[in-house]
């Protein structure tokens, strides 16, 4: 059976994944800065060879929530939280407000 043409529709991406989805642009502002300060962490622990323990000890959490990081669970953290696994791990973070 022939698929509509409804079925094949590409719609544009406005840049943003979490504006695609729905969110409201100031939400999807959030949730772009947490997953890119995740992936540079996942990057730093990963360059360092740490085993999720070893993170888990110099970051001051469980093995588990280091698990949750390592996976991308980024509803699981905070952007403080981030931030201050950042810093634990000598990751600069600066959040710059544009005019």
């Amino acid at each position: 059976m022939p698929r509509s043409k409804q079925e094949n529709a590409v719609t544009p991406s406005s840049g943003n994944v979490f504006v695609d989805l729905g969110f409201s642009h100031a939400e999807a502002l959030v949730l772009t800065l947490r997953a890119d300060v995740m992936i540079q962490l996942q990057l730093r622990i990963k360059s360092r060879q740490m085993t999720q323990c070893e993170a888990a000890g110099l970051l001051g959490v469980s093995q588990s929530r280091v698990s949750d990081l390592m996976r991308g669970k980024s509803d699981k953290f905070s952007l403080d939280m981030l931030m201050l696994f950042a810093a634990k791990l000598g990751v600069p973070v600066r959040i710059e407000l544009a005019a």
